[in-house]
């Protein structure tokens, strides 16, 4: 990722049975290109060693604060005085606490506290500790101070029980601090956002759909996200964990999915239309399943909502985008699409070059022309997307 390649982070790692996911979290950083210094606490060492991150980073781990390695024992201003951030996961209750009061009794709570880098900080705890009082005045009051949470996620729990408190996964961390040293071009705005295909039933276990399988969708979620954008997506059917942070509604058909989005249309400030809805549904579904006797099926077809086009004809609509895959004639029928609807941009695409894919090909539509884009990873193309869209709000007077 462009992103994380040539930073220089510091990865802090306190004690925890979640100390072990901190060893994948810097594979995954240094995998990107990062520059990673580890820094643990004794606790944590009694958990995962400094030779493992040693191993894993190439780069030398720390845990004294007494470490003659550094020169003149000045491992708590050099190593974050030169970092781009500090990622502290897992970071557990007693940390929190030592760094909303300014503590600095150890190596990794001496650099947060003479940092001159951003900190953020994945939070690994027993649900109850994560709830109590104590805990939450002391995640308000470094969020208050600058620091940002990753999290905590919930779920099942080392001690047997479930609940908030889980650290995220370090896929998630490793994309939060990806996506933290991104532009944000969308700070404040509120963006709702369709993704996936819809599924219109014709019996009881049979239906209409497409090969969609929502990466573009989500992928531009967790872009519009990184980019200070408060984020809803409406998806249809897919095999997708949405990105940390992003509220999520599950729907099916495509009427599901415009009852979604006209429900809470009004409260948004920019409506993607990325999903591949189903122009047309069945127009009698059967309740049972339909038996095979041989005979020729002739299935009436009723159309669907269109969504998109329903939005942007609103009284006050938000900035409206939508998307055109098509099999041929692509430029004349993404831009005849954008006029007819009444869109700020229209992202185009070939169905051979991105449709289930992992990577895409696009050509944007706007009023300033056509804007080729990739190929590419679809994360790398939604940045490039919502970098355009922060383009088009700024020359509208609006950025």
């Amino acid at each position: 990722m462009a992103e994380l390649k040539g930073r220089r982070l510091v990865l802090g790692v306190t004690g925890g049975i979640a100390a072990y996911k901190a060893a994948e979290l810097a594979r995954r950083l240094v995998g990107d290109g990062a520059e990673v210094h580890a820094v643990l606490t004794s606790s944590a060492a009694r958990f995962v060693t400094p030779v493992t991150f040693q191993a894993l980073t190439g780069r030398l781990a720390w845990c004294d604060p007494w470490d003659a390695r550094m020169p003149d024992n000045m491992a708590h201003i050099e190593l974050s005085r030169a970092a781009d951030a500090i990622v502290v996961a897992p970071a557990s209750a007693d940390f929190l606490a030592r760094l909303a009061h300014g503590r600095a009794d150890d190596l990794l709570a001496a650099l947060c506290l003479a940092r001159d880098c951003p900190l953020l900080v994945a939070p690994a705890m027993n649900r109850q500790m994560w709830q109590n009082p104590a805990t939450r005045r002391n995640a308000e009051q470094l969020v208050a101070d600058g620091v940002t949470l990753l999290g905590p996620a919930e779920g099942e729990q080392a001690c047997g029980e479930t609940g908030p408190g889980r650290m995220l996964e370090p896929q998630d961390i490793h994309d939060a601090v990806a996506g933290f040293f991104q532009p944000k071009v969308l700070a404040g705005r509120r963006v709702l956002l369709t993704a996936g295909p819809t599924f219109e039933a014709l019996d009881a276990v049979r239906g209409l759909t497409n090969p969609s399988s929502g990466r573009m969708g989500f992928a531009l979620a967790r872009a519009a996200r990184d980019a200070g954008a408060r984020v809803t997506l409406v998806s249809g059917p897919v095999a997708l964990a949405a990105p940390a942070g992003v509220a999520r509604i599950d729907v099916v058909s495509a009427r599901e999915m415009h009852a979604a989005v006209m429900q809470r249309v009004a409260q948004c400030d920019i409506f993607i239309g990325v999903a591949a809805v189903a122009d047309y549904r069945p127009a009698a579904p059967l309740a049972d399943k339909l038996k095979k006797d041989g005979r020729e099926l002739q299935i009436a077809l009723t159309p669907n909502p269109d969504i998109l086009a329903e939005v942007a004809a609103l009284a006050r609509p938000p900035l409206c985008i939508g998307f055109a895959a098509e099999s041929r004639g692509l430029e004349a029928y993404a831009e005849e699409k954008r006029r007819r609807k009444n869109l700020a941009l229209v992202v185009g695409n070939l169905v051979r070059d991105g449709l289930g894919g992992e990577n895409n090909t696009v050509i944007l539509f706007d009023e300033q022309g056509r804007h080729p884009l990739g190929p590419a990873p679809k994360i790398e193309i939604a940045r490039a997307i919502v970098a355009r869209i922060g383009a088009l709000l700024a020359g509208n007077g609006e950025g």
